[in-house]
């Protein structure tokens, strides 16, 4: 599906986008912590970034698996739960927000789990 595609495109250009900004316009302003959650924030962005590409894909050759769709949509909750609360921490200084960050990782988790068993279960 095109549409996973398209976001997983957008998604990359973010995490290039925010890397930058963390490596040049954060490395001085942030503690060195901080500067390793938004490297691992970025890491975690682009990686799934990534996956949804793949998922576009793999809808294209397998069609009729709406769960596919439904593990794309938990990869982009991860990105907007993981990736985007450890970002709101960094630049707020809001270390609260890091109760978010596990919730995002379990939507991560739960998505390449269906996919793998969409991919399983089709031969």
């Amino acid at each position: 599906m095109k549409l996973f595609v398209v976001m997983g495109s957008l998604n990359a250009f973010l995490a290039v986008a925010f890397g930058a900004f963390g490596a040049h316009g954060l490395k001085s302003k942030v503690s060195p912590d901080m500067l390793a959650a938004w490297q691992t924030s970025v890491q975690y962005h682009m990686f799934h970034a990534l996956g949804l590409i793949l998922l576009g894909v793999l809808i294209h050759l397998f069609p009729q698996t709406g769960l596919l769709r439904a593990s794309g949509w938990l990869l982009f909750s991860g990105i907007v739960l993981f990736s985007g609360s450890l970002y709101v921490m960094v630049v707020s200084g809001v270390r609260a927000l890091g109760m978010v960050t596990p919730i995002g990782g379990m939507t991560f988790l739960m998505g390449w789990l269906l996919l793998a068993f969409c991919l399983f279960r089709n031969p």
